[in-house]
Formats: structure tokens, sequence, C-alpha cells
């Protein structure tokens, strides 16, 4: 079996749906999820605030490849423009983590680097996938303390959003 962390944010249009499409789309692979949360901007700061949640789910034919297929399929069908690094875009789906049978995998591909380079310096990827999978490791160290080691500013802009009520149906 196959399972997948996937980060999923949008900061353009119908923020939340573009998160709720990604969901919809993987149906019953969800196994769990986080709540949604609202962070600023990395990077380029210059834009709207971030909707951000993590999304695990599994397949049984699907390989880390399938996964990267299925999170470009994503963001072509939000119609994702890649303008500027770190931009504004309607939808973004990064593998953070992947197993095959329990196993993490690896890659070292430009297309694909597992387990993503630097989700463990990110607050909004760590609250969520926290959230998300309690027990989780990245890299072999617990999530909290990967957040523990962020700075405290990083952590506190990491907002759970108020009203969850239509986030996943």
């Amino acid at each position: 079996m196959s399972c997948a962390v996937l980060s999923v944010g949008s900061n353009m249009g119908d923020r939340l749906q573009h998160l709720r499409s990604v969901a919809e789309s993987l149906g019953a692979r969800v196994v769990s999820r986080s709540s949604v949360y609202v962070t600023a901007p990395w990077g380029d700061t210059d834009q709207e605030d971030f909707y951000n949640t993590i999304l695990i789910a599994e397949c049984p034919t699907w390989d880390m490849w399938s996964w990267l297929e299925f999170a470009q399929r994503c963001e072509r069908r939000a119609e994702r423009v890649r303008e500027r690094h770190w931009g504004p875009r309607t939808l973004d789906v990064d593998i953070v983590s992947c197993s095959d049978a329990g196993e993490q995998l690896t890659s070292s591909d430009p297309k694909l680097t597992l387990p993503h380079p630097r989700a463990h310096e990110r607050a909004f990827v760590l609250v969520p996938w926290l959230e998300a999978e309690p027990a989780a490791t990245l890299l072999g160290v617990p999530l909290s303390e990967h957040l523990d080691a962020l700075p405290r500013g990083e952590r506190a802009g990491v907002r759970r959003l108020d009203d969850q009520a239509e986030w996943f149906v």
C-alpha cells in the first residue's frame, strides 16, 4: 500500500474550493486530514495569505510517481501558473513524504525529492501534519521536535481557520 502526505495550499481565487478539489479528487483514498490553516506567504511576501492543509492518502496501485502525476494534474485543473518562484498560486500540491508497505521512500530525482527537502523548516507543513498524524516522524525525528526547533514567530504565524464547516464534506 502506497501512502502519501500531501501539503496543499492556495492563496488565489476560492482558496477553500481549491483545497477541497484535491480532497474530492482523492475521495476514499484520504485516510487522514488536518484542519485548514491560514499562513502568511513564505519567500515572496507581497501576496495574499495562504490556506494550507495536509491530506494523508493511500492507494494500493500508486507509486511515488503516480502521486506526483496526481499533484500536477490537480494543479493544472486549478490553472496554476508558475510566474515567479514562491509567487501566488491557485493551488500548490507538494508531496511531503511517501511510503510503500510502511517503508519510507526516498528520491533525489530533480523532479521529485523525497522526503520534501524543506518540510522540516516550514511550520505551515508541520503544524497541520502534526494534527493529521500526531505520531509521524520526518527524517527519523518526531514532527513535534522539528516544530519546536522553529522560531516561535513562525509557529505562531500558522493560525487555524475559524470556519471549518465547509472544508471537507
